[in-house]
């Protein structure tokens, strides 16, 4: 081999590995449930002609959107789930600055709002009759436990007096009902479907009854990497769109990704799934910034929120779904 040609050989394996670098990657978070676009960008990234080519991501799953908050303040990560409260949450305890960019789960009237039961025997069949009871949650902290106590407060109920409040998780939440550990418990999809296929337990209130239409979680990239990379999170939002619209026209592609990420059985996925029975999915997972608003305004005046905080500051139009 000529020096001519031995040159040109070790410039162009030299130059491969520089190219490679060139090409971008998002550090994303998720959890399980209710991300069922990044469920399909997860499984089946053959159908997304961007992804790999002009922008990787590495992805990362979480219990939550809390430590989601702190692995994007640490720069860990550059976009992630999250809800509202823990969006404001981060932005006045830690000065987490990002953008809402794209709406994973929603609830409006017709569709399926998480529900507080008790036995269907139960005596309770009010508010008022919590007093003295104690009743579950998922989790302290969480958005649907503030949304909790934002009932409690609205129907007169002190939640630090007038009840106790003990963690169950969904997961466990019927059966705790069940056994008396709690008077009233949360239930989410897939639990309340197999509570009331099993017909032992009736809805006490839902979370509908505190708003509606709710948001209960998006898409947030911090602003520091956004605001540095736009053209990536473009990009990462098209592709969010991009299967959002592919799950919408074909149910039973949601139903099977959804299957192999949750290792649920997808037969009971497919009593729900992208049906009435489950939250809201729009084609193009634009932001509801009006009724996040307004959430984080109720959660401010309930005293959940050191100060009141406005959602402008989270917006930033160019990266935002629907991108075309």
């Amino acid at each position: 081999m000529n020096k001519s040609l031995m040159a040109l050989v070790l410039s162009a394996v030299a130059a491969a590995p520089a190219y490679a670098e060139e090409i971008p990657t998002l550090r994303v978070g998720w959890m399980i449930p209710a991300e069922e676009a990044k469920y399909l960008m997860i499984k089946r990234p053959e159908l997304f002609p961007d992804l790999g080519k002009k922008y990787k991501i590495e992805w990362s799953q979480f219990q939550g959107t809390s430590p989601m908050m702190q692995a994007l303040r640490a720069g860990v990560l550059d976009c992630s789930t999250m809800a509202p409260l823990s969006m404001a949450q981060a932005y006045l305890e830690s000065g987490l600055e990002s953008y809402i960019v794209a709406q994973h789960a929603h609830e409006e009237k017709g569709y399926f709002s998480p529900y507080w039961a008790v036995k269907k025997d139960s005596p309770i069949k009010s508010a008022a009759d919590l007093k003295g009871k104690i009743i579950g949650t998922n989790a302290y902290g969480t958005g649907m436990y503030f949304r909790m106590l934002l009932w409690l407060k609205q129907q007169g109920i002190d939640y630090e007096k007038d009840v106790k409040i003990v963690e169950t998780g969904f997961p466990a939440s019927a059966d705790a009902i069940r056994t008396g550990r709690v008077d009233s418990g949360p239930l989410v999809q897939p639990f309340a479907l197999l509570a009331e296929e099993k017909g032992d337990l009736r809805p006490l209130f839902t979370l509908s009854e505190v708003q509606s239409p709710t948001v209960y979680s998006f898409e947030g990239c911090s602003k520091a990497y956004a605001d540095k990379h736009p053209e990536v999170v473009r990009l990462y939002v098209k592709d969010l769109q991009r299967a959002m619209t592919k799950l919408l026209e074909d149910r039973k592609l949601a139903v099977e990704v959804t299957a192999e990420v949750t290792r649920a059985p997808a037969a009971m996925l497919d009593k729900y799934l992208f049906t009435d029975k489950d939250f809201t999915h729009i084609a193009t997972m634009k932001p509801d910034t009006k009724a996040i608003q307004e959430l984080l305004t109720l959660q401010s005046d309930a005293g959940f929120l050191s100060k009141p905080v406005d959602v402008s500051k989270f917006v930033r139009p160019d990266i935002m779904a629907p991108i075309e």
